[in-house]
């Protein structure tokens, strides 16, 4: 039987393949759309395997909210062409919406969930092998509170969503929270959620930064005293500069690197330690302020100094955010 070009079209309508492969199919199915089908499946799948080396950097991160539950997914893919494409964009809000209904716990659910009978994973694999490119579910996030909402960036690369400990928060309230958050990039809700391992870093980076800063304006002051140009004695490199352009004799390098070493060990050993302790929890407390959504300053409050906890609480009585996602394909 001869492939018509109605075949063809109809062919390509069920599979967003292109012309020539659908009637390479159908030539080699005798006509047979299921076996075509099955056919330019296969090939979809061949394609995008060979693909699996390369980086899907662009893609779309949308998400929704039906109250109660919030998804977010990131479809990724390799250019901003196909990013933009119709049958991508729809494939990423068909697979958003399906979450929304099923609404699976983790992104191996989600990815085995059935659409249009298949896997959403093979439904990804038979687009890929369609456009040419690497295409990937990079990302499910999801959260069920009383109350949540979701922010879709315009870029169509960025999403968030905030889960709220109370019933029926007001859109505005909860979309400008949403909105801190893709701005502001908050890494958790609260304090208590960030994870020991977390904190402990920090802490050490912070007691590191602190003694350091302290031996450093120790050596400063020393090598200023002794009449030495603390630029020249910084480096090795800034030592050679100063002796080539006959700031300083090779002698007085020695002497100053002697006295750096002196006056650091002497600073380590008599730093106070509750000195050490006040700085660093200071240091703390600044990381928390800008890394807890709670605790970060509210931008868009004419306000100065309203934190997102007080502007929830004025808004509404002992609202808090518990729990935020924010995915970007774009780096921060």
């Amino acid at each position: 039987m001869a492939v018509t070009i109605n075949d063809i079209k109809k062919l390509r309508d069920m599979t967003g393949a292109g012309l020539s492969d659908c009637k390479k199919a159908l030539i080699e199915s005798d006509n047979d759309i299921t076996k075509a089908m099955e056919l330019i499946r296969k090939r979809g799948q061949a394609i995008a395997a060979k693909r699996e080396d390369r980086q899907a950097a662009q893609g779309i991160a949308i998400g929704k909210s039906d109250g109660k539950f919030a998804a977010i997914i990131a479809l990724k893919c390799e250019t901003d062409f196909v990013a933009k494409n119709e049958k991508f964009v729809n494939l990423a809000k068909a697979i958003l919406d399906l979450a929304m209904v099923q609404k699976p716990a983790n992104l191996d659910e989600l990815s085995a969930l059935d659409m249009d009978g298949k896997p959403v994973s093979e439904q990804i694999t038979a687009l890929s092998g369609i456009t040419g490119e690497k295409m990937e579910l990079g990302t499910y996030e999801c959260l069920n509170a009383p109350s949540t909402v979701v922010y879709n960036h315009f870029n169509g690369m960025l999403s968030a969503a905030v889960a709220f400990n109370q019933e029926n928060v007001a859109e505005d309230v909860a979309k400008a929270i949403a909105m801190q958050v893709a701005s502001m990039n908050p890494i958790k809700a609260t304090r208590e959620q960030i994870p020991q391992e977390v904190i402990d870093e920090e802490l050490r980076m912070a007691i590191d930064k602190t003694r350091a800063e302290q031996v450093s304006k120790a050596v400063e002051n020393a090598l200023k005293k002794a009449g030495f140009n603390p630029y020249y004695c910084a480096t090795e490199e800034h030592q050679d500069e100063a002796v080539r352009k006959g700031y300083m004799t090779p002698e007085q390098v020695e002497e100053a690197k002697k006295l750096m070493a002196d006056t650091a060990d002497a600073k380590l050993k008599s730093m106070p330690e509750q000195m050490i302790q006040n700085i660093v929890k200071g240091r703390m407390e600044k990381f928390y302020k800008e890394n807890i959504l709670m605790e970060q300053e509210y931008e868009a409050s004419e306000e100065k100094g309203m934190t997102i906890a007080m502007f929830l609480d004025k808004a509404q009585k002992g609202l808090i955010a518990t729990d935020l996602k924010r995915v970007n394909l774009n780096a921060d």
